[in-house]
């Protein structure tokens, strides 16, 4: 790297330590800090209505819970296609606390941080079980466990009168410095704490990934018998990468439940499942940018389609139920299409563009 830390371009390090930053430039360091000043700044300058806030913190949700599924399966190697179940699992822990003491109990009205954290840790000892079976299976068969949990999941959910089957489970507003967060600003103040939440969590992975711990994840996912020869302890290393997914997923599920003030099986469903992984190949596989970028492609797009299955309605008639049909349709094909034609996703677009900067007037 040059020594200009503003004006150094290209990869080449003469240290560990430089290739380990988490911000390789001075210049990296100021648009990041600037973006994130806009991200909070924003909602005070624009008027944005309740619905369009209610979509972008359904999308920095699906953040929290993608950055659990890409550790999992973009740095572990590990596929699982029972995510959503895990982000019920978290839902699900704060809907019990409250069917037991009360929806307006003063947990979890008042300290709805400390039932957060509660709910992750609750999501990352279901992941550690599920993550069990990773010791003898592989591949199709590692799939096909975590789909077995998607599926014990929802029979419990549906079948046990603890969690009111067919209802939803009624969640309390939160209470902060100010006193009861009113309806009025209920999807402003969670777009707050979630994007602290988001940007927390997001070092927090940068720096799990620069750790030893991190670097074990990567050795694992591309050759386990070469990772235990060199002192690693591969099952060790897969039980604890589905247990960060399932803390990951159990933050979101909580989260969720905070944000529609009610918890439901609908919103976890294999659908779901294949959703998150959906954002997490879209977005990049094993890149945290790719995190940011599948959430936010995958949820626009259904939100598009939506749009456009209701203004095909209001013309013909005939053809609503094909209209609403294109929705798994274009969802299946965009995976497709990224999975045939770029499979390192989005993400690889904002590296060939930022190279692009970097190296110019010099061609990529």
């Amino acid at each position: 790297m040059s020594e200009n830390r503003w004006l150094a371009t290209g990869n080449f390090f003469t240290s560990y330590k430089d290739e380990q930053r988490i911000f390789l430039t001075h210049t990296d360091r100021l648009v990041f800090v600037c973006f994130l000043i806009l991200m909070f700044v924003w909602p005070l300058i624009f008027e944005v209505s309740s619905k369009y806030m209610l979509v972008i913190d359904s999308i920095l949700i699906a953040i929290v819970a993608v950055y659990g599924l890409n550790l999992l399966t973009g740095f572990a190697g590990l596929i699982s296609i029972g995510h959503a179940a895990f982000v019920g699992v978290g839902a699900y822990t704060l809907a019990s606390f409250a069917r037991v003491l009360g929806t307006n109990h003063l947990l979890i009205t008042h300290w709805w941080p400390l039932m957060i954290l509660v709910a992750g840790g609750v999501g990352a000892v279901f992941g550690a079980i599920v993550g069990l079976p990773s010791l003898r299976l592989k591949h199709l068969y590692l799939v096909i466990a975590t789909l077995s949990f998607q599926m014990i999941f929802l029979w419990i959910i549906n079948f046990m009168r603890f969690f009111n089957p067919g209802q939803t489970i009624a969640i309390g507003r939160v209470f902060w410095f100010t006193g009861k967060v009113g309806r009025k600003d209920h999807y402003f103040f969670w777009y707050y704490v979630i994007l602290v939440l988001v940007v927390i969590l997001g070092f927090a992975v940068r720096n799990l990934l620069r750790s030893k711990h991190g670097r074990c994840l990567v050795a694992v996912r591309d050759n386990d018998r070469a990772a235990d020869a060199m002192g690693m302890h591969p099952g060790f290393t897969k039980v604890y990468a589905f247990a960060l997914s399932g803390f990951f997923a159990g933050i979101a599920g909580a989260l969720h439940a905070y944000l529609w003030r009610g918890v439901g099986f609908e919103s976890f469903t294999l659908h779901h499942s294949i959703s998150y992984l959906a954002m997490a190949i879209v977005g990049g596989l094993g890149t945290l940018m790719g995190t940011f970028f599948g959430p936010v492609a995958i949820l626009m797009l259904e939100l598009q389609v939506e749009h456009i299955a209701e203004l095909v309605g209001h013309y013909i008639t005939a053809v609503v139920d094909v209209a609403k049909a294109f929705r798994p349709l274009s969802f299946g094909l965009v995976i497709v299409l990224f999975l045939m034609f770029e499979p390192r996703g989005i993400a690889n677009w904002w590296r060939i563009t930022r190279s692009y900067f970097k190296l110019w007037p010099f061609r990529y």
